[in-house]
């Protein structure tokens, strides 16, 4: 009941393991009006609902001018970019569609890591919200043509922990229009109706049809002071020949709440050009460390991936060549086995020949007794005599034909018998050929050894209870070397992103639903073909490079 705000921020904080607490709050809704838990004050005296239980929304209220320098924690990079990434599909924040299908490659990557054809199959992001409902119906696309443009992109991004894939998110994003601007109604002294808004670059001033390209930016390091009295507010510039601006808003509420977002973007603004606090080197530290010791695990796990893949790959080409010489000695066996009964069938036939042979040499030998007793027992008549004598004849006919059967049976016989010993001699060698295949040598099995870690990779020890910082001037010549050379690498980044992005929005123009456009499409268009208008940097820096003269709304 006695708590303040700070005690249930802190608390929130602490279960998060959140250390980046400047650009948090506790936010809730109070008659359609969005307010701030104050950090001094009970929580139970705020305008908040009597009925229990009180809501609150853990969000960020500050945005950091850039995410990649500014956000250390792993858990702040995480909140940033689930809050940025449900602004750009709630559509709070403007996205082109180009843009909208990159974002949500690197959405995908953070979700299921690398891509695999095996797993990620057509159809596995039907169910995800990835894409602005406005992107999807300015085009004559199916869902699938969506999830192939997205899955193409996805594919390209392996090897990016999450963190990382959430980090390029939020360095995409960060270059939108809308991206971190709070939008206030307001009006000037003229009564003309305009927008305010409030980001971590400084003031800028909307008309309300267009909150792309404000009409005019006041940068924090050029704004003098901003009071606040009786509903309006004064903003006074440091070029005292600019005119000041004076603006209200009718609502009490959301005046002190414009009040509060100036002053904490103003001190977070003057905070990121000082140097880094002690607890900020200490966490930026311990973050260096942290990412170091994940990518050397990231690498160990790479490498006993890549370890685990060869012996399987090694084990399948065992299995391989073991079920090949299998099927060769079944095949050995079979042809041992055709080649027995090969020889048993010979055997048999070469006996039945002899057998017949020898019953013919019978024949043969009777007909030859026959022709002798007919010889010894001749008629006396001539017509005995001749008959005789023809009967002579035939036998004789006969006795000549039952030689040549019986030699030719033989040659037959002698022929089988060698078609035996061939057949005999075939068994024999493919025994020896199945002797052979089964006493060769098994492979020996392979049992990886893990590879030493190479020495070019840093080892970490951390001892002590404090950790100091000593930069000198060489450290600072090469700090500086580093960040221009990041510059350069950062450079070549974008300029690849951007041609891609340019492939994707002539691919999709065609399939492209003109009278489906929204009034940010149209304006989004507009100042792309401009082509100086498409980052809110450098409408702030306009005012800078016209010499300051004073404009008047």
């Amino acid at each position: 009941m006695k708590w303040k705000g700070k005690d249930l921020f802190d608390l929130v904080c602490r279960t998060l393991g959140l250390r980046e607490t400047w650009f948090f709050g506790l936010q809730y809704t109070i008659k359609d009006t969005v307010a701030w838990l104050k950090m001094d004050k009970k929580v139970l005296d705020h305008d908040v609902s009597k009925e229990e239980p009180v809501t609150f929304h853990f969000l960020a209220k500050f945005y950091p001018e850039n995410a990649e320098e500014e956000l250390v924690q792993e858990i702040t990079q995480h909140l940033f970019f689930l809050q940025v990434k449900k602004q750009i599909l709630d559509e709070k924040i403007y996205c082109p569609p180009e843009a909208s299908v990159l974002l949500a490659s690197y959405a995908v990557q953070a979700k299921y890591g690398d891509y695999d054809p095996s797993v990620h199959k057509r159809g596995f992001l039907a169910q995800e919200e990835l894409l602005p409902k406005r992107v999807i119906n300015l085009y004559q696309m199916t869902p699938e043509m969506w999830e192939e443009r997205i899955t193409a992109w996805y594919a390209e991004h392996r090897g990016r922990a999450r963190d990382e894939a959430e980090m390029e998110y939020l360095k995409i994003a960060q270059d939108l229009e809308m991206y971190g601007v709070n939008y206030f109604a307001i009006r000037n002294k003229k009564g003309t109706e305009l927008l305010l808004g409030v980001d971590a670059l400084g003031l800028h001033i909307y008309d309300p049809e267009n909150r792309l390209t404000p009409k005019i930016s006041f940068p924090w390091n050029e704004i003098r002071n901003i009071s606040y009295s009786d509903k309006e507010f004064t903003i006074k510039p440091l070029d005292k020949k600019i005119d000041v601006f004076k603006f209200n808003s009718s609502k009490l509420r959301v005046n002190k709440l414009i009040l509060q977002l100036c002053i904490g973007n103003h001190d977070l603004f003057m905070r990121r050009r000082k140097a880094d606090s002690l607890e900020v080197q200490q966490m930026k530290a311990q973050a260096r460390e942290e990412k170091a010791r994940k990518q050397m695990e990231r690498q160990r796990l790479a490498r006993e991936k890549q370890m685990r893949e060869e012996a399987e790959r090694t084990r399948d080409e065992l299995e391989r060549r073991l079920l090949q010489m299998k099927e060769e000695a079944t095949m050995a066996n079979e042809a041992l086995m055709r080649s027995e009964e090969t020889a048993d069938l010979l055997a048999e036939k070469a006996q039945i020949t002899e057998e017949e042979a020898k019953l013919l040499a019978q024949k043969a030998a009777e007909a030859e007794q026959e022709m002798q007793r007919i010889k010894a027992t001749a008629i006396r008549t001539e017509e005995e005599k001749r008959l005789m004598e023809q009967k002579v004849l035939e036998a004789e006919v006969l006795a000549l034909k039952m030689a040549e059967e019986s030699e030719r049976r033989a040659k037959e016989a002698d022929q089988l018998k060698q078609d035996l010993q061939e057949a005999r001699e075939a068994e024999r060698r493919a025994k020896q050929k199945l002797l052979e295949i089964t006493t060769k040598p098994t492979y020996p099995p392979m049992n990886p050894i893990p590879a030493p870690l190479p020495p070019d990779i840093p080892s970490f020890n951390l001892i002590g209870d404090s950790l100091s910082f000593d930069f000198k001037d060489t450290d600072m010549k090469r700090l500086s070397m580093e960040i221009e050379k990041e510059k350069v690498e950062y450079m070549e980044k974008s300029k690849h992103l951007q041609e891609q992005l340019n492939e994707l929005k002539t691919e999709i123009e065609a399939l492209k639903l003109k009278e489906r456009e929204t009034a940010l499409d149209i304006l989004h268009n507009e100042n792309s073909d401009r082509g100086g208008t498409s980052s809110k940097h450098n409408t702030i820096k306009k005012p800078q490079a016209q010499g300051r003269r004073p404009i008047c709304i």
